[in-house]
């Protein structure tokens, strides 16, 4: 993990942080290929943190406000997002250690099928696997092999935003996202502008009804948690 600080953040790095991670925490280094990816912002001054989804439109937050973060935190593309339980279990307490306050967390919520089709989209654009796994593979196929768990390097998103009872403090939903737009504005003070980026290539998504009712009942709980996100005020 690399921990991007900031000139205009307060935040120190002392020997409580590596308890954050066992990897190398290097401060101030710029990673600047594609292998390295932003997990998480916190933002000092407004006791805010945004969790980065996989494949809900993170990115594009992410480009938008890392220059007004305190600090970013970053992995290698090839390892797992910062979700919510390692929150909780590592920089959460870190923050609370320093600050004396508690940290809300934010992040963002893809309708889960959407989300699937984006993870189809992505591993279409980017097989690297040698022996081309997707070659051939239609969005059928590849969402069926979801359904029946042959698919572990994809973290559902309520495995991402939930940790037991607990789960991120605020979640949005990526399709409406001017509403987290609006939210950010409000805590952070400033006007946002979302950049267009990572635009996906045209493939066919279809997917059989059949196949299709299968997916969803493998959804279940990831569709129930983003069913209610419509409740939240």
């Amino acid at each position: 993990m690399t921990i991007r600080l900031h000139q205009h953040g307060p935040m120190k790095v002392n020997k409580a942080f590596t308890a954050l991670d066992r990897d190398s925490i290097q401060a101030n280094r710029v990673a600047k290929t594609r292998w390295w990816i932003i997990r998480m912002l916190i933002f000092w001054d407004q006791k805010l943190v945004f969790l980065a989804t996989p494949k809900a439109g993170s990115t594009a937050i992410e480009v938008a406000l890392e220059s007004l973060a305190s600090a970013s935190l970053l992995r290698p593309a090839a390892l797992k997002h910062t979700d919510i339980a390692g929150y909780r279990k590592f920089v959460g307490p870190w923050l609370h250690a320093q600050s004396g306050h508690t940290f809300t967390t934010v992040a963002l919520m893809r309708e889960p099928v959407e989300w699937l089709r984006s993870w189809y989209r992505f591993k279409l654009r980017d097989d690297d696997d040698p022996r081309h796994a997707m070659d051939g593979i239609s969005f059928a196929d590849f969402a069926t092999r979801y359904a029946d768990g042959r698919h572990p390097e994809i973290t559902s998103q309520l495995d991402f935003l939930t940790d037991g009872s607990q789960c991120v403090d605020r979640i949005f939903r990526y399709e409406d996202i001017g509403r987290f737009v609006d939210f950010l504005e409000g805590r952070l003070d400033c006007a946002i502008e979302l950049p267009r980026i990572n635009v996906p290539p045209s493939v066919d998504v279809h997917l059989p009804e059949a196949a299709e009712a299968q997916l969803r009942q493998a959804m279940t709980r990831d569709l129930q948690l983003y069913r209610s996100l419509q409740d939240q005020g």
